[in-house]
């Protein structure tokens, strides 16, 4: 079964190449994790799966939040939809 309400807020951070992704309730997984690169979030399905998004570079995964660095070149209301439904498809299919 799938829970189609989760809430993410989009918030800024200092850093302009960085947007937290604020979830309604506890990332799945447990702990903080943060990635630098794909290689190192193959255990990990949802960073991977955001990994798989054109422009992520980096991520941290805490709590109910997950900060996104970007590749500089690209903007955020190019990636932000993408992200959320990234996010959304591995949450929504985690048992």
């Amino acid at each position: 079964m799938t829970d189609s309400s989760i809430q993410i807020t989009v918030e800024g951070t200092p850093n302009p190449h960085a947007a937290k992704f604020v979830l309604d309730r506890e990332v799945p997984g447990g702990g903080s994790r943060s990635y630098f690169d794909p290689a190192s979030a193959t255990a990990d399905p949802l960073a991977s799966r955001l990994f798989a998004v054109d422009g992520v570079r980096a991520l941290l995964i805490v709590e109910n939040f997950i900060t996104v660095t970007k590749s500089a070149p690209l903007d955020w209301p190019d990636l932000i939809d993408e992200i959320e439904e990234a996010i959304l498809e591995v949450l929504n299919t985690s048992p």
